[in-house]
């Protein structure tokens, strides 16, 4: 059966939108991250299918890391499965078919095939979780080592045992349709998530001592309530310095020399400072409102940096800038990044409330304006407030002690004052952290299952 994606294509200054068709496993092999945005590694990818009068129209998609022990495979394909037909079923298309797709490149001194072979149960543990709600899979593909295996090919003889080799890249009918409307794949995941991990350079050091001392000195002002919302001025009015030079350096071509020149501009004591300051939830949401316009691009920058800056011990303090992060690149149309972003915060924090509201919003397709209104409606209010109070760079003036996240349907915690040491942060974001803990939680250790490419998949935490 041909498969039919929808590719917008330019016309008369407008965007229309026209079918492109896949007729073979090869051309849904080379699809594959042009359906997605980027190249998946080490991934079970689900691709749903709606069923138009004999052609199948692909619609959600779902991605979960593939699990390191074969004894989870089943219960992962089921939470995939259920997510993507669920999700489908909450917006009105439930899926009538699924293609499944495994993508893992072999081990040393292991072969593709035998990558393949490996992997099969996974496939077939995927094909009885669709199968037992009514959404078969019609086709499963492992791709490995530059070639694809087709699972669900039952004619003897017809595909090669050693696999058939993956179409040069960019050469594939979906890959051109791309180019043609303007659409780039966005290498790895590895790669994205790069741009957020921890540094490993030789300001590690000096880093953890400036997140040290900004601690000492920041805690005990944020824990006292006269001195709360002024620790959170001179926390805005700190980033809209730091926004301004970020808006005013030159421009730099390449993600890793663009994220090196941020990283060149922001000094450790400023991040340090900004850091602890994020960790108090209404700072947080001030900053959120950096959300558009001009204003969007040098906050996402500026929150990437500061996620990178949460080094050694401080891991866990990275969700405040992670969330940003995430919330920013939703609010700009980036649903992937948004999606990283928001699960590597959740990695950080499990408990964190505002990137799990995010995320799950995000995943399920929901539109981030009503968020936004949220923002606007708290700057308005604090401007015609209080104008006399705005500082330089401040997006928001002062605040009330409330937040959109405490404002969202009062599902927000309330705040406690716990214990405090030296170090410290806060875990939902409104209230200061304990000594940070070593390394029982870090980014990128959450277990497999946890995070989806789409909230449709439940998470653990």
């Amino acid at each position: 059966m041909p498969y039919d994606a929808n590719m917008p294509y330019p016309s008369d200054g407008d965007s229309a939108a026209h079918q492109v068709t896949l007729r073979t496993p090869g051309e849904l092999a080379d699809a594959l991250p042009y359906l997605l945005g980027y190249r998946p590694e080490d991934s079970i990818v689900l691709v749903a299918l709606s069923d138009r009068g004999g052609r199948g129209r692909f619609g959600g998609r779902a991605r979960l890391g593939i699990p390191a022990h074969p004894g989870d495979w089943e219960a992962v394909a089921r939470q995939l499965a259920e997510g993507l037909v669920k999700g489908g079923a909450r917006r009105g298309a439930p899926p009538a078919q699924m293609v499944a797709y495994l993508c893992q490149d072999p081990a040393e001194g292991e072969t593709g095939r035998e990558v393949m072979e490996r992997l099969r149960p996974l496939a077939h543990s995927l094909r009885l979780a669709c199968g037992k709600l009514d959404a078969p899979v019609i086709e499963a593909l492992c791709i490995s080592d530059g070639r694809f295996w087709s699972y669900c090919c039952a004619r003897v003889g017809c595909c090669p045992a050693d696999g058939t080799p993956m179409g040069l890249p960019g050469t594939s009918v979906l890959a051109a349709a791309a180019t043609y409307a303007g659409i780039q794949v966005r290498g790895t995941l590895r790669e994205l998530r790069a741009r957020l991990l921890p540094l490993e350079t030789g300001v590690v050091p000096e880093q953890e001592v400036a997140l040290d001392t900004a601690g000492m000195a920041l805690v005990p002002r944020i824990l006292d309530a006269a001195n709360r919302a002024v620790v959170a001025e001179e926390t805005v009015e700190l980033a809209g310095r730091v926004l301004r030079r970020f808006t005013e350096a030159p421009v730099v071509s390449g993600n890793l020399m663009a994220d090196r020149r941020d990283d060149e501009l922001l000094g450790c004591d400023e991040a340090a400072t900004l850091i602890l300051g994020l960790q108090d939830r209404v700072t947080r949401d001030r900053a959120a409102e950096w959300m558009e316009g001009d204003e969007a691009a040098p906050a996402l920058r500026l929150w990437r940096a500061l996620a990178r800056r949460c080094v050694g011990p401080y891991g866990e303090h990275a969700a405040a800038p992670l969330t940003l992060a995430g919330w920013v690149a939703w609010s700009s149309g980036d649903e992937l990044e948004a999606r990283e972003a928001l699960a590597m915060a959740l990695g950080a924090d499990p408990d964190y409330l505002f990137a799990r509201l995010l995320h799950q919003a995000c995943n399920e397709g929901l539109d981030p304006e009503s968020v936004r209104r949220c923002l606007r409606s708290e700057r308005e209010g604090r401007e015609a407030c209080a104008p006399h109070r705005r500082v330089a760079g401040d997006p928001v003036g002062p605040g009330d002690g409330r937040s959109a996240s405490e404002t969202n349907g009062g599902r927000a915690r309330p705040a406690r004052t716990p214990s405090i040491r030296p170090a410290t942060a806060s875990r939902g974001g409104s209230r200061p952290r304990t000594a940070p803990k070593s390394s029982a939680r870090r980014r990128g250790n959450r277990p497999e299952g946890v995070r989806a490419d789409t909230g449709d998949a439940k998470e653990k935490g």
